[in-house]
């Protein structure tokens, strides 16, 4: 049940994240959860475990993890459709 629910709030941070930048997340659901899960280790390992904790998942470092991410990923995706 835990893992399940790790997914929900991986799958819920990764939405937000690109509805927060005006991007769209390649991959639809399975790719807003794996924004949203690897946006968590990003903002865990720069900013640590503070704030509300869900499933495992410090919310605010998982957002802000996840906004770099996306922001990473459609600066990636914008050059490779130029070239």
């Amino acid at each position: 049940m835990e893992f399940l629910m790790y997914l929900i709030v991986g799958g819920i941070i990764g939405w937000l994240a690109g509805m927060i930048l005006g991007k769209d997340i390649p991959g639809g659901i399975i790719g807003n959860i794996i924004a949203g899960i690897i946006g968590a280790w990003i903002g865990g390992a720069l900013f640590g475990d503070f704030g509300p904790d869900v499933a495992g998942i410090a919310l605010i470092p998982a957002l802000i993890g996840a906004l770099i991410l996306v922001f990473v990923v459609s600066f990636i995706l914008k050059a490779m459709r130029r070239a």
